[in-house]
């Protein structure tokens, strides 16, 4: 069963519906029964169902290939141009503009609009049926402004909230069935069967295009195949890697869950052939960016340039409009359900292998008081159902059978010297692994001594920070660190542990960050026995805006998190690619945690799978697997776990001394004024030595 015979059934329920909802949009694009300002709200939105219908259609019939590739791309900035930053705020996808013209429906509408707008995608893939049910509800709102008298805010909410919890079981039914059925096969085919050289294969996916994508795909067609394969082989060997290190058996599993940045193909075929020789078939998970699964939560499997991302921010809330304990509970039955009907098949998942992409101008939001926003109780249901949907996904995909991998590369929005620093990075992410193992146990060695390390910063970092390290039984045997090197996390450079969170004491600081694409001013973090006691920044000159700030973004709702995870990066290397090239402030967290001491907020490396032996290259233990936290799960996983995972990294500049403390009140040094001192890391130092950068 092919990708279109999928949808058939969906688009055969719908065949009579589809024209006839149509026929109403055109309907309202004419009457005069609804006042203004709402009357050009329904149109506008009406205008836009309308159009991507017609672009469904144009696709199916093949016309839409006849397209030049400036047509295409003229098409494609007109899809996207009323969210641009230009043309934003005076686009009821704007919560500023929906606000002021829609007034106490301003939220509501602003929401449902945005959802709309979503659809783009949709209308690429052929997916008649989601057109239709969101044309559906915005004929049913609009019904009830023709009244003599405007409806009550209650009664739109209700229309509202019953639409996303009906249809929410199709939503999540989809969701399941694409990690768990490669014939849901359109990402792929666009892979396997585009001429690259033509790129309007870009425009295939329905997605924003730019300058990025498109430099990107006729860059990576510049390379020689060798190295397209070499990039490939990198990414798909990490993978294979890392079932391998952990004594996962591969030959169990049949998909793999592919995520990229548009632009890649010619390097995605040469790993899906690669992945093809190790038995796996490729899936994408189909998350789209409506609110139900996470609209600015970055959760896209294929990404592109974000065509505006205050306009991704303002709408990470929207599920506020109709988000209760029943709709909740309703949704996690749902997803079992799901799970269940796929159970064979979700035993077959192996795990997601991401290619991320950095080089983005840094991105600082405005908060809008017309945006969504979830109270207390919503913010603890959020939480819940976080919390609650792990545990389901795991009960049919096994945490401890499946793994992953994540590899990074720029984009051409990092300047001019785009090619050198790709290059570059290409040389980060294939540094000779066994050098650093050799000399990252040489750090553990000292590490293992150790009752705790402290780590102070120096200059206007401000960090001082005691971190409680695992008891060792048996030192021949056991370890509290892991020798990471570049399996599934690409690049190398890290040893880490899961602190001990008794004893874990002290100020984090740094003065510029990015986190999840988003910059943070002296972010400041206190921990009291291993948890969060208190957090500031700088971001907002109001101080309760600058908490809030971290209580959705950085504690992701909860009202503390463990230090999870401390970690020391060994890659000088990469911070030595960012000096030189002077994007330090772009560089992923998948480098940027390899280039200084991070701490990561959240749940342990070894969440979901602690009872999984685990063994560093010398043979050791590594018995540093839970915390005080995570070892709940024994009793209530509700309370062992936070489903998120934060890394904050302080850059080797900022960095005074990481000093290993012995039982005995002995101290060692393992970093001093920035420098590794640990006898036979000294090459380490050479990418820091060359010259330091201003502080």
């Amino acid at each position: 069963m092919g990708y279109q015979e999928i949808w058939q059934p969906y688009r055969e329920e719908v065949e009579e519906r589809f024209p006839l909802v149509m026929g109403r949009l055109e309907q309202i694009m004419a009457e005069e029964t609804v006042p203004q300002p709402y009357r050009g709200y329904f149109r506008q939105a009406s205008s836009f169902l309308l159009r991507l219908a017609a672009l469904e259609q144009e696709i199916t019939s093949g016309e839409w290939a006849k397209k030049s590739l400036g047509e295409l791309a003229e098409e494609n900035k007109s899809l996207y141009q009323e969210i641009l930053p230009g043309h934003y705020g005076k686009s009821y996808a704007s919560p500023g503009y929906a606000g002021k013209e829609l007034g106490r429906y301003g939220k509501m509408l602003g929401m449902l609009y945005a959802d709309i707008r979503s659809l783009i995608p949709y209308a690429f893939e052929g997916r008649i049926y989601d057109l239709t049910i969101f044309s559906e509800l915005l004929v049913e709102v609009y019904n009830a402004f023709e009244g003599e008298e405007l409806p009550g805010e209650r009664q739109v909410q209700q229309i509202l909230y019953w639409f996303y919890h009906d249809y929410g079981e199709i939503f999540t039914e989809t969701g399941v069935r694409a990690q768990t059925d490669p014939e849901l096969d359109f990402y792929t085919r666009i892979i396997m069967d585009s001429d690259f050289e033509d790129l309007r294969y870009l425009y295939r996916y329905g997605a924003y295009i730019t300058e990025n994508e498109i430099r990107t795909a006729e860059f990576l067609n510049s390379l020689p195949m060798e190295e397209i394969k070499a990039m490939a082989d990198t990414y798909t060997e990490g993978y294979r890697i890392g079932f391998e290190v952990t004594g996962k058996d591969l030959s169990k599993k049949k998909f793999v869950d592919l995520r990229y940045p548009i632009g890649f193909e010619r390097m995605m075929r040469a790993a899906v052939e690669n992945f093809g020789k190790m038995g796996l078939k490729p899936v994408t998970m189909r998350t789209g960016e409506l609110s139900f699964s996470g609209r600015g939560t970055g959760t896209r499997a294929i990404q592109s340039t974000s065509p505006n991302r205050q306009y991704e921010y303002d709408h990470k809330s929207d599920k506020a409009v109709y988000l209760d304990k029943a709709f909740v509970e309703r949704r996690l039955e749902v997803l079992k359900t799901a799970y269940e009907a796929r159970k064979k098949e979700a035993a077959w998942y192996a795990g997601p292998a991401v290619v991320e992409t950095f080089g983005e101008e840094g991105f600082s939001p405005k908060a809008s008081p017309y945006a969504c926003q979830y109270d207390e109780k919503q913010q603890k249901l959020n939480v819940y159902y976080s919390n609650q949907a792990v545990q389901v996904t795991n009960q049919y995909i096994k945490g401890e059978e499946r793994s992953f991998t994540i590899i990074a590369y720029p984009i051409p929005e990092i300047g001019p010297k785009f090619e050198e620093i790709f290059a570059e990075t290409v040389k980060v992410n294939t540094l000779d692994y066994k050098l650093y193992q050799e000399m990252q146990q040489k750090i553990i060695d000292v590490l293992d001594q150790g009752v705790s390390v402290r780590i102070t910063g120096k200059g206007k970092n401000t960090t001082d920070l005691t971190v409680a390290l695992h008891p060792l039984k048996d030192r021949s045997r056991e370890t509290a660190f892991e020798n990471c090197v570049a399996d599934v996390n690409i690049p190398v450079g890290e040893v880490f542990t899961s602190p001990r969170l008794t004893g874990t004491n002290g100020h984090l600081h740094v003065t510029e960050v990015y986190l999840a694409g988003l910059k943070y001013l002296d972010l400041e973090v206190d921990f009291q026995d291993g948890m969060i006691c208190s957090y500031s920044c700088k971001n907002f000159p109001e101080e309760k805006e600058n908490q809030a700030f971290l209580k959705e973004n950085l504690l992701k709702h909860h009202d503390t998190l463990p230090l999870g995870e401390f970690a020391i990066g060994t890659n000088t290397t990469a911070y030595r690619m960012g000096i030189d090239y002077k994007i330090q402030d772009k560089l992923p967290i998948l480098i940027a945690e390899k280039t200084g001491p991070h701490f990561a907020v959240g749940d342990t490396c070894y969440s979901w799978a602690e009872d999984t032996p685990v063994f560093n290259p010398d043979g050791k233990e590594i018995v540093a697997r839970d915390n005080e936290v995570s070892i709940l799960r024994k009793e209530d996983a509700q309370k062992a776990y936070f489903n998120c995972h934060t890394d904050i990294t302080i850059p080797y500049n900022e960095l005074g001394r990481i000093t290993v403390q012995g039982a005995d009140g002995a101290c060692v040094d393992v970093i001093r004024d920035g420098k590794f001192v640990v006898p036979g890391t000294e090459v380490l130092n050479v990418p820091l030595e060359l010259n330091t950068p201003q502080e």
